[in-house]
């Protein structure tokens, strides 16, 4: 997708430790709380248009899921209300070791 970078689970671990970028994960909460990387919040795709209000549009956006098709949505939200540093993790959490 133009203007969102794409990322493999094994260059995140290298990302994981920057203040300066925002993890979401998008899955259900149930999704979640069943598997998640710390420092990633859950910010479901279906609640992701109301919850955007919490994310800074100054900072990169790093976007998780399963396994990567809800994130590219969610990263086509994130576009379309004016993020412009938005990267996917491809490959979701199912490429997660």
């Amino acid at each position: 997708m133009q203007g969102v970078k794409q990322i493999t689970t094994a260059d995140l671990k290298s990302e994981l430790k920057n203040k300066d970028i925002q993890f979401i994960d998008v899955p259900t909460p149930y999704e979640f709380r069943t598997k998640h990387i710390k420092g990633f919040k859950n910010f479901p795709l279906t609640n992701l248009p109301r919850l955007t209000n919490q994310l800074s549009k100054d900072k990169e956006v790093f976007v998780i899921c399963q396994s990567g098709m809800r994130s590219l949505k969610a990263s086509k939200i994130l576009k379309k209300q004016g993020f412009i540093k938005i990267t996917n993790i491809k490959g979701g959490m199912n490429t997660w070791c």
